[in-house]
């Protein structure tokens, strides 16, 4: 047959000893119906008991013995020499029974029925005969008496029904033989008649015998079938593999096993036969108290059940469990065991994969939910209090939605594992990693750690997972935002600390993501706050309560308005306007950002109809809704609805769409390049920063991201020499630069002589409402700037001790925000203005200072001469003291330092 068909060596193996097990009752079954056949009906007849089967037994030639000292017995008493034909006919049927002795093993060798018949009737029947005929012979013509004659004959039938005792054949033939020739004698037709009935007599006899024969023939099968019965349900349930038998002597050696135990083993059953029955485990592998079970039992000879013990192969691991209970002879004399076994091995690995499943993600191999809540709880409830200290993060992956939305599940699941071996390989020995489900991770670190140090894995956490990866489908990059908890600060159960660290993770999230958070006690208000932002949100998308402001973005050439920016916006019914900043991150958490996504794309369409042709609109177009492959459709079908020229809609798309470098977003990109829309690389340089898709995507503009813009103006500022960067790439690829967040006149006329196309900020126009755009349209195109000259410096919030020396005096104060010409101070009261005071701000930094105004307890002061900056821009004081001693952090681990920019 075909290959397909074919089996191998072990499989011939296991085949052959399986039909030999098959094989074994059914033998034995065999066995006996031959011993039944061979005992078949008529059979006792003719050969009695004899195990041999012969029809004539081996003793017979010792007839020659009985018959010729009674003919010379009976010669002698009555001196009878004279009648020699009867001596000669006596003596040669005496003799004739000496051929017996081959006789026996002749028919005993023979199954041919006349065959052995006739050697019967030679050696039995013809010397009877003519014994016979020779004693009645000699009583007949009154040599001797025939009182003795007939006794001799008696004499002679005893041992003839001595010698053939159980063969009735022989029997009869030799009492047939004797009185016929005793008949013969007397009459010829009288001898042939008593043949007759001695044949007679002979069958009949057959015939009762053969009928009982085969009624005991019956009985007999029927005992030899329930014998083996229990044989041969042994035997296969040992050819099924579900169990196995074994035995040993009173010294533990195997007496017998079952072969296919053997053959597992790598073994024959003679090479098993004879060993210690312990050498057939692995028992160095077992646990001590299993290993001191077994040994146990065997050396107590007392009875154990379902005892688990690893097999000793040498190829793949086999676990048993063995039955077996001591055995003893009639008089109590142990004589070893005799047990059972079974294959436990599928069963454990079925066992070991269910409590896998049950504790281990199969995706990643890491724990799951439920066993981190098992790890968790298990430190959290150690006998000693210093052993419940630990820390959880819990980690949610930025971007990864889009990942699996863009490239698909596999991809996604592909992302998963990578994610997990590196935190595995980040986390180490120190802690332990699961995943929750979906993109979110778990990492529990055991023992006090301090803050700062948890900071620093955070940090590196961070920092590794954001690194790109390589898939199938191409290579994408993510983010990851933490949040941790510590116990037992934030809590002693394992629901309080996996809260807590939810509400900080929420936190960090909030924060701008990619960015870990400490838990503290105020986030439970923000959480709630979140929780009614959702709820608000949603019914603003339901019932239409967004609004599309537009910004105006004007040509610094000609100083006309040639299109607006639409700005999302919320005029909450209690809390006015919300920042998008705050409102955004939880539409794209609860899903709402596709719904809203849409409709501002329709809305702004719509406005745009009513406005000029030469005017455009710009609509931002979120990560999320560039992946949906349905976004083509959605913008053909609003410029469709709105009646307007396709290259009036310019898309604004962030660098975010090209982490996943996939085939996918090239096709998107010409999908709506076929449309004819523009399309704009929003805040570039702050995002994935790559140039190698600026080559490939079809972009009209490029915006300068406002962080460029700010600070431009200020002396040492590298931000202008990458806005002329950006605008020499720029125009060396054919597109058009809009500057963001312009705000003051120096801005503006920096940027008009770095070549930025078009600005865009509060310099122009703050965002205005669809009704009041269109009305500022009716007036004109013209946009005139009007704003302040100069930016006010750069200031930073911040909570620090310094020093006020005036008079010979020295005064604690706190600095709130500092810049470098000035610094608000709380701490005095009822300054005059004017007052100079000389302010240790670090060691080695004093400054002179003019109290400008004074409110209660805050003072507004002036520094006589501005403060130095440091090679990255930074007050040189303020880094100093930084470097000197770390910045002090609030609960959620972050610094208070925080830059903040006013204008005016």
């Amino acid at each position: 047959m075909g290959g397909g068909m074919g089996l191998s060596g072990d499989q011939d193996s296991e085949l052959s000893q399986g039909t030999r097990m098959r094989a074994f009752a059914r033998t034995r079954r065999s066995q006996a119906r031959d011993e039944g056949d061979s005992g078949r009906a008529g059979a006792a007849f003719l050969f009695g008991t004899s195990h041999n089967g012969s029809f004539v037994a081996r003793e017979w030639w010792q007839m020659v013995v009985p018959m010729g000292l009674g003919l010379v017995l009976l010669a002698v008493v009555n001196h009878a020499y004279d009648d020699t034909v009867s001596l000669g006919v006596g003596g040669l049927s005496a003799l004739l029974t000496l051929p017996g002795r081959f006789a026996a093993r002749a028919t005993r060798q023979s199954q041919a029925t006349a065959h052995r018949m006739t050697m019967a009737a030679l050696t039995i029947a013809a010397p009877m005969l003519g014994y016979g005929w020779a004693i009645a012979h000699w009583a007949h013509h009154g040599s001797v008496p025939w009182l003795q004659a007939v006794s001799l004959l008696a004499a002679i039938l005893l041992a003839a029904t001595t010698i053939q005792s159980g063969r009735l054949a022989g029997l009869l033939a030799a009492q047939v033989g004797i009185w016929v020739g005793v008949t013969c004698v007397v009459s010829a037709i009288a001898g042939i008649l008593s043949a007759i009935m001695g044949v007679a007599i002979a069958i009949i006899a057959y015939a009762r015998q053969k009928e009982s024969d085969l009624v005991e023939c019956s009985r007999l099968e029927e005992e030899a079938r329930l014998q083996t019965r229990a044989q041969e349900i042994l035997a296969d349930f040992e050819e099924t593999g579900q169990g196995w038998f074994w035995e040993t002597d009173r010294r533990g050696n195997v007496l017998y096993i079952s072969a296919p135990v053997a053959e597992l083993l790598g073994r024959k059953v003679e090479d098993v036969t004879g060993r210690r029955f312990i050498d057939l485990f692995d028992l160095d592998d077992q646990s001590g108290n299993g290993e001191r079970t077994l040994t146990f039992h065997l050396s107590a000879r007392s009875s154990f059940s379902d005892l688990v013990v690893r097999a000793a192969t040498n190829e793949e691991e086999r676990w048993w469990s063995i039955t077996g209970r001591p055995i003893y002879d009639t008089f109590d004399n142990f004589q070893g065991f005799r047990g059972s076994g079974a294959d436990l091995t599928e069963r454990r690995r079925t066992q070991q994969h269910a409590s896998r499943l049950a504790h281990f993600d199969s995706l990643t191999g890491l724990a799951n939910r439920f066993f981190m809540s098992q790890s968790l709880e298990k430190i959290l409830v150690a006998p000693q209090v210093q052993q419940r200290a630990c820390a959880v993060f819990l980690i949610d992956l930025d971007r990864f939605k889009q990942v699996n939305d863009t490239l698909g599940h596999p991809a996604g699941d592909q992302l998963l594992k990578q994610v997990a071996q590196r935190l595995e390989r980040g986390v180490g020995a120190a802690g332990r990693v699961g995943r929750l489900g979906g993109d979110e991770f778990e990492i529990i670190l055991a023992g006090r750690i301090e803050r700062p140090m948890l900071a620093q894995i955070a940090a590196h956490i961070i920092e590794s997972l954001s690194q790109p990866y390589t898939l199938d489908l191409g290579r994408v990059m993510i983010g990851a935002s933490i949040g941790i908890a510590i116990a037992p600060d934030d809590g002693v159960t394992s629901e309080a600390l996996i809260r807590n660290a939810d509400l900080a993770l929420y936190a960090a999230k909030d924060g701008g993501r990619g960015r870990y958070h400490f838990y503290a006690h105020d986030l439970h208000s923000d959480a709630e706050e979140r929780r009614r932002l959702e709820d608000d949100l949603r019914d603003a998308v339901t019932h239409g309560s967004l609004e599309l402001y537009y910004q105006p973005v004007v040509q610094t050439t000609t100083e006309k308005i040639t299109g607006f920016e639409a700005l999302l916006r919320w005029n909450h019914p209690v809390h006015g306007f919300i920042s998008p900043a705050k409102f955004i991150p939880i539409a794209e958490d609860t899903g709402l950002i596709g719904p809203i996504s849409e409709w501002a794309l329709r809305q702004a369409c719509n406005d745009l109809a009513q406005w000029p042709a030469s005017v455009r609109v710009a609509v931002n177009v979120s990560a999320l809704q560039f992946a949906n492959p349905g976004l083509p459709g959605v913008v053909t079908s609003a410029l469709a609805h709105a009646g307007i020229e396709a290259d009036r809609l310019e898309l604004e798309i962030t660098e975010s769409v090209f982490i996943n470098d996939s085939e996918g977003t090239d096709a998107m990109f010409r999908a709506l390049k076929a449309i004819g829309v523009r399309l704009a690389l929003d805040d570039f340089g702050t995002g994935y920063s790559s140039l190698g898709y600026l080559k490939k995507a079809p972009f009209d503009k490029i915006k300068i991201d406002q962080s460029f813009v700010r600070g431009a103006t200020q002396p040492g500022s590298r931000n202008g020499a990458i806005i002329a960067s950006i605008v020499s790439l720029a125009e060396a690829l054919g597109m058009e630069t809009t500057a963001e967040g312009v705000e003051t006149h120096d801005e503006l006329d920096l940027v008009r002589l770095l070549g930025c196309s078009h600005v865009q900020g509060y310099i122009y126009e703050r965002p205005l409402s669809s009704e009041a755009a269109t009305k500022r349209l009716e007036s004109g195109l013209v946009a005139i700037a009007h704003g302040p000259r100069a930016a006010r410096a750069v200031r930073l919030s911040l909570l620090r001790r310094v020093v006020l020396e005036h008079g010979g005096h020295n005064y604690e104060a706190t600095v709130r925000n500092i810049s470098r010409t000035g610094a608000l101070i709380e701490g005095l009261r009822n300054v005059p203005a004017g007052t100079i005071f000389r302010v240790h701000l670090s060691d080695g930094h004093l400054v002179n200072a003019t109290a400008r105004w004074c409110e209660d307890d805050r003072i507004g002061m002036e520094f006589s001469i501005p403060l130095e900056l440091d090679e990255e821009g930074r007050i040189a004081a303020i880094t100093a003291r930084n470097r000197a001693r770390p910045a002090p952090t609030t609960p959620a681990g972050a610094t208070v330092d925080m830059p903040q920019r006013r204008t005016g």
